[in-house]
């Protein structure tokens, strides 16, 4: 990586401090409290301009360069951690049970502020204005959508936006990131079915919410198979079926949970369609009572063609052309900077973090790879000097 910021590589040692002292103090959605001052404290000092209390925890830094605010660039890093307990054995870990940072959203913050740090420090050299977007609760609570409906691009405007996320499912060091839907979207859905309940040996005297709910299962997977096109991605998980409480009887209610994904708003609207008829009809002929709750909770990532090209060529500018991947298959995860990439152009990005041993994120084994600080914080110093040199 011979592209690495000179500066970004010294700045390793405070990085990694920043980083390992947010995976120390993990705060969950909406609740960065500490997480957010330290965030601030570091801008303020580093000659930020900061303002707070965006969706309650969120922050922007303003850093005005030598050209004013003639051309504005947004950059993103989420800072929440996961309900999720952390295993035991590394000297930074979380000391908060029940929580950690188990997506690398310290990492991410780390590497955000290493690039504020030395951008500060070029401000004469900056023809223009940068925005360092902090952003609350992204895992399932769309923080991005509450920043915007509390006004972020309205009082903090940007010509582009950009996002990075580690991903250890690629090689540390190498980006991937390609032009259109990166990301699907995260519907969520909540089916409960009301019956009668009755002794399990006298199951004629009751209605059965428990086999309707199992034909339901399995006539839910008929809609990827046989309602949507072969050839658009689609995804429809069921993920918790909770009723009953004893051996003996049947229960009188059964809730079912789960997700969808698309990368397509027709998708989007075929599948809620197609599992409302389905609810409806498995009710009408297990002569039981469906209530059917639907609720379109992420849209899908979408990366805009020129700020994709941009991004590109600050990554090949890090790493090499051969570090870059440029068509990397999209995923069925989802991720709420697609709320800022529907009000503004830009583009999201993955930095490989893999390494041998390395956890996959969400899992309570993960740590983020410090070895690829420097490579996250060159990119964002490599995207602004691109973005204002266009």
């Amino acid at each position: 990586m011979s592209g690495l910021d000179p500066q970004a590589l010294a700045l390793v040692p405070v990085m990694t401090e920043w980083r390992h002292d947010f995976h120390a103090h993990p705060e969950t959605a909406y609740a960065e409290t500490r997480t957010a001052a330290k965030v601030a404290q570091l801008l303020r000092a580093f000659g930020w301009e900061v303002t707070t209390g965006l969706a309650g925890t969120g922050l922007v830094g303003t850093l005005v360069g030598s050209g004013g605010d003639s051309r504005v660039v947004g950059l993103r890093a989420d800072m929440d951690a996961l309900p999720i307990g952390e295993s035991p054995g590394r000297a930074h870990g979380s000391t908060q049970a029940g929580r950690s940072h188990a997506c690398g959203h310290d990492g991410h913050m780390a590497m955000l502020l290493g690039a504020a740090k030395i951008l500060a420090e070029r401000r004469d050299d900056v023809p223009g204005t940068v925005r360092a977007i902090f952003q609350p609760a992204e895992e399932n609570e769309a923080g991005a959508k509450r920043m915007i409906e509390d006004g972020l691009f309205d009082r903090f405007p940007v010509d582009r936006v950009f996002g990075l996320h580690n991903w250890p499912l690629l090689e540390a060091g190498r980006f991937a990131l390609r032009a259109g839907p990166v990301m699907a979207s995260c519907d969520l859905f909540e089916i409960v079915l009301t019956g009668k309940g009755t002794h399990a040996a006298m199951p004629h005297l009751g209605r059965d919410v428990l086999a309707a709910a199992a034909h339901l299962v399995a006539a839910a997977q008929t809609i990827v198979a046989r309602d949507i096109d072969p050839l658009e991605p689609a995804v429809v998980s069921v993920t918790q079926m909770q009723g009953g409480d004893t051996w003996n009887a049947l229960p009188e209610t059964v809730t079912l949970r789960g997700t969808a994904r698309a990368f397509a708003k027709d998708v989007q609207d075929r599948i809620e369609e197609r599992l409302g008829a389905l609810v409806e009809g498995l009710a009408l002929a297990f002569a039981i009572k469906a209530d059917f709750r639907y609720e379109r909770r992420y849209p899908p990532t979408v990366n805009e063609p020129e700020a994709t090209r941009l991004a590109q060529a600050a990554a090949e500018a890090v790493v090499g052309a051969a570090g870059v991947e440029t068509d990397p298959k999209p995923s069925m995860g989802a991720e709420d900077f697609a709320f800022m990439l529907e009000r503004r152009p830009g583009a999201y990005a993955w930095l490989g973090s893999g390494a041998p041993g390395q956890a996959m994120l969400h899992n309570a084994a993960y740590d983020f790879n410090d070895a690829v600080l420097a490579a996250g914080a060159s990119f964002w110093l490599a995207l602004v000097g691109r973005f204002f040199r266009r």
